[in-house]
């Protein structure tokens, strides 16, 4: 599951018994050592999709986490560029490894900012949201966004269904559904609640205009099609 310097299984069970703000505030410190981090390729693959559509002023990482893509932004946007997430443990990592960068502790679903940004990226962070949260998320999102502004984020195809990983997924989906209804509060992640059709129609409903590019470096699957897509939501 991690390196050595990850965290142990006993430090994963006490985080996925927590709340999602509470449980990445012990996970913090130990976040980057996990496979939970964005990999290095999906970030690279991203700014390389991305950089076409630039040069970008001002940049947001929404749910930045440790801020692994600030970096991305870093590379992007000729101004400054600022982190957004609900874990204080997380955004202190993120000001660690990202001095330069601005840091604000907020929910994605309320964003405390109108029109001030030219780029908004998010890595990681689908899972925990419901799709019953994504039009809030969304509607956040478009409102920090400059008209004409671009919100991008990879996602991932559907494994085919007589693949170990489908089976592992699911398996991990209907765990974390079991463990929610007995157990308070919830930790919400799921791997398999943000389908790109219904994904396209929450963002074009919240007034962006959609596309996706394929992330090529990252692979094709045996018919052809990418392994991942970068979401390009344009406010309208």
């Amino acid at each position: 599951m991690s390196t050595p310097q990850g965290p142990s299984l006993r430090e994963l069970a006490v985080q996925a018994l927590s709340s999602v703000p509470r449980g990445y505030d012990l996970l913090a410190p130990k976040f980057d050592h996990t496979p939970f981090r964005t990999p290095d390729s999906v970030l690279d693959a991203t700014a390389d999709a991305l950089r076409p559509f630039g040069p970008f002023a001002r940049g947001l990482d929404v749910c930045c986490g440790t801020g692994a893509g600030l970096r991305v932004l870093g590379a992007l946007c000729r101004e400054r560029v600022l982190g957004a997430d609900f874990s204080h443990g997380m955004l202190v990592r993120a000001k660690q490894a990202h001095p330069e960068a601005g840091l604000v502790r907020a929910d994605a679903r309320a964003l405390p900012f109108t029109g001030a940004f030219d780029l908004a990226v998010s890595f990681g962070a689908t899972g925990h949201f419901l799709p019953a949260e994504r039009p809030a998320l969304f509607t956040a999102v478009r409102r920090a966004l400059r008209r004409g502004g671009l919100f991008a984020f990879p996602i991932g195809a559907p494994p085919p269904i007589a693949s170990g990983r489908y089976w592992a997924m699911l398996g991990f989906d209907l765990a974390m559904r079991v463990r929610n209804a007995v157990w308070r509060p919830p930790f919400v992640m799921y791997y398999s609640t943000w389908p790109l059709r219904a994904v396209r129609d929450d963002l074009e409903a919240a007034g962006f205009g959609v596309t996706t590019v394929p992330l090529t470096a990252l692979g094709r699957r045996p018919d052809g099609s990418p392994r991942c897509r970068l979401v390009l939501a344009r406010s309208m």
